[in-house]
């Protein structure tokens, strides 16, 4: 069953977005990174140029530490949306779940910055019912707030047991094939996808049948994403963005239109403003 799809959406779906829409299609980045080693590689400016000359219309943005987006953020409020990162530098990916440090490092950053989540954070299975990942759920919670998780759909349950009404947005959509993803959709009706470091989706400008099943029975449920995990890959921003357009170009123009930027916009473009 098609889910929000008009019917004239529907009858459309061989005629795609159109190439000239598709050049000049918005793009909401929901996965970027502008972590302690890509300060120096590329300062503020240049990183809010590169966002810019991308066509990038917003961007969900964490950095490891926390100082590194709050500096894209004074550069570019209108642009750069934060989330906040459970780590001070990129080592704490695999350590952070048992550091009890992590939590007054949370409480003081949100006591002095606004943000639409917390993560994104790498995190599986049973690790989510540890202490810390629980006080930073709640935290969540506290604050309303997103969160942003790299995580097995382990994970996912145990953090959705933990607080049944989270809105999570999950990162690389688990790097699950398509009827996982949809399985967990149907789930949980709080949970959305980013599909950043993920190519499966698309080949030569065509989507996956399997994908696209699962873009149009979830047309609200996914966004695009970069992942500059690291400062390398910020020079990738543009290409990404053009690659994304052209795939987005053969699925229907409103599906298309959500994923590139509607529901980014809608699910975090006001948050800040609360």
């Amino acid at each position: 069953m098609l889910r929000g799809i008009a019917a004239g959406v529907v009858l459309g779906l061989a005629c795609g977005a159109g190439g000239a829409r598709a050049a000049d299609l918005p793009i909401f980045d929901a996965h970027l990174h502008y972590s302690h080693d890509a300060w120096n590689v590329v300062p503020p400016k240049d990183a809010i140029a590169i966002l810019r000359k991308a066509g990038l219309k917003r961007v969900l943005i964490s950095s490891s530490g926390d100082d590194g987006q709050q500096r894209l953020y004074a550069e570019a409020p209108d642009l750069v949306i934060p989330e906040l990162r459970p780590y001070r530098s990129r080592g704490d990916t695999g350590t952070w779940f048992r550091d009890d440090s992590v939590i007054p490092y949370l409480e003081e950053r949100l006591k002095k910055y606004r943000y639409a989540a917390i993560g994104e954070f790498h995190l599986y299975g049973a690790d989510a019912d540890l202490p810390v990942p629980r006080r930073m759920v709640q935290l969540a919670r506290q604050n309303k707030l997103f969160l942003h998780a790299h995580s097995d759909a382990d994970a996912i349950e145990r953090l959705f047991k933990q607080w049944p009404q989270a809105r999570i947005l999950w990162a690389h959509a688990g790097f699950e094939r398509p009827a996982k993803v949809c399985e967990m959709l149907r789930r949980h009706g709080n949970l959305w996808c980013d599909l950043a470091f993920r190519s499966d989706q698309a080949r030569g400008g065509k989507v996956d049948p399997d994908w696209r099943a699962a873009f149009m029975e979830f047309p609200g449920r996914f966004m695009v994403g970069t992942d500059s995990f690291t400062p390398e890959r910020w020079h990738y921003i543009g290409e990404h963005a053009s690659w994304s357009r052209q795939w987005l170009a053969d699925l229907p123009q409103e599906v298309a239109e959500r994923i590139a930027w509607k529901n980014g916009e809608t699910l975090f473009g006001g948050m800040l403003k609360r």
